[in-house]
């Protein structure tokens, strides 16, 4: 049994079940492997500005952690103090660990990186900070011996996002099946996501790399040309109104993920009473071809509800037209609905499998774990 520390931004997104569910497979996920696990989380005075925000995201962070069994696997460094376990009681934890997995480099104690034997880098956003680091914006690869990202494409000829001269381990995301069982019915096509997110577009090397927003718009017409009711948990600025609006007239069905994805609990039943996902990448993903492929879609699969997913180079890695679909125009994302709606037992049961092929907790991990080892 070893001990692995992971990293990463989850109490300043209360109310985002589906960010919590992205870091709890992974931790759930060591778990499983037999590995003891402890989450590491900051909130800095500008995260919360106030007492009753602090206090909002310390008891986010202690509801997720208790609800999936980790209520005593957390320590959050709030200034100089911690909620969960105490900051000198963590950084010793960390010092005997095999390593910390840190997810977007979101920790940055200098005395957690030099307690830990190992640091590695988690990408799971990629792209962006590759592209910042080429132009001198910011760099959070540093302090960190290995690197792994979710962007499976990187290192390709066709993929653009560089590889700032470091040999990248890449790997999908994991899936706890046991948490996400097969579930029958649903009727509509669903996804939950944010039409901006909290980045900018990126200028690299000639090209703008857009964002969810900029690929959503181009399917505005897509629910006028199927039958089943599409669906979006969608977060969305008052400042977008305009595209909101764009969408709602183009046939869209708008919810609030607040309202009906605001805990990993809530998140889970949402998906679980879907038909089927319609995922649209950021348009980085998309057009630097980066291979990355959705947490939140492989939820989907886990929960035999098939995926009709924009392209960005998976296809090449996973099964597709089966379970699993692939669409780069609005023609073809009109044919993958009527292709699912077409067969929707088969499509459930090969997205399934796909699954439990491909994304299983214990294989990504245990894999992974043997690739950055010392």
């Amino acid at each position: 049994m070893g001990r692995v520390a992971v990293g990463g931004a989850l109490a300043q997104r209360p109310g985002y079940g589906g960010h919590a569910w992205a870091l709890l497979n992974y931790l759930l996920g060591l778990r499983e492997l037999g590995h003891e696990v402890l989450f590491l989380d900051r909130l800095d005075a500008g995260m919360a500005p106030s007492v009753q925000a602090r206090d909002d995201c310390v008891r986010w962070l202690d509801e997720v952690m208790k609800g999936a069994g980790l209520g005593d696997s957390y320590s959050l460094f709030v200034d100089d103090q911690a909620a969960g376990l105490s900051r000198r009681a963590a950084v010793e934890w960390v010092r005997g660990a095999d390593l910390l997995l840190n997810v977007m480099g979101f920790v940055d104690d200098p005395d957690v990186l030099a307690a830990s034997p190992r640091n590695v880098f988690l990408d799971i956003d990629p792209g962006f900070g590759q592209m910042w680091r080429e132009l001198g914006l910011h760099d959070s690869f540093r302090g960190h011996d290995a690197f792994v990202t979710v962007g499976e494409g990187i290192g390709e000829d066709d993929c653009l996002i560089p590889t700032c001269g470091i040999e990248w381990v890449t790997t999908p995301h994991p899936i706890v099946l046991g948490q996400w069982p097969a579930a029958e019915g649903g009727a509509r096509f669903t996804s939950v996501g944010s039409w901006r997110g909290p980045y900018e577009p990126v200028e690299y090397e000639g090209h703008r790399f857009g964002l969810r927003a900029h690929e959503l718009r181009k399917l505005i017409d897509l629910p006028s040309l199927v039958e089943p009711k599409l669906e979006l948990a969608l977060d969305i600025d008052p400042f977008d109104g305009e595209d909101r609006e764009a969408l709602l007239a183009g046939g869209w069905a708008l919810v609030d993920p607040a309202e009906v994805a605001a805990d990993p609990a809530a998140y889970r039943r949402y998906i679980q009473g879907s038909l089927a996902e319609l995922m649209v990448p950021k348009g980085i993903y998309a057009e630097a071809r980066s291979g990355w492929f959705s947490e939140r879609s492989i939820a989907y699969l886990a929960s035999g509800k098939p995926v009709l997913a924009g392209e960005t180079g998976f296809a090449r890695r996973y099964p597709t037209g089966e379970g699993l679909i692939s669409f780069s125009s609005l023609d073809q994302a009109r044919a993958g609905v009527e292709a699912i709606c077409a067969e929707p037992g088969r499509h459930a049961r090969a997205a399934r499998e796909i699954a439990a092929e491909h994304f299983e907790a214990k294989r990504v991990l245990g894999r992974l774990l043997e690739q950055v080892a010392a």
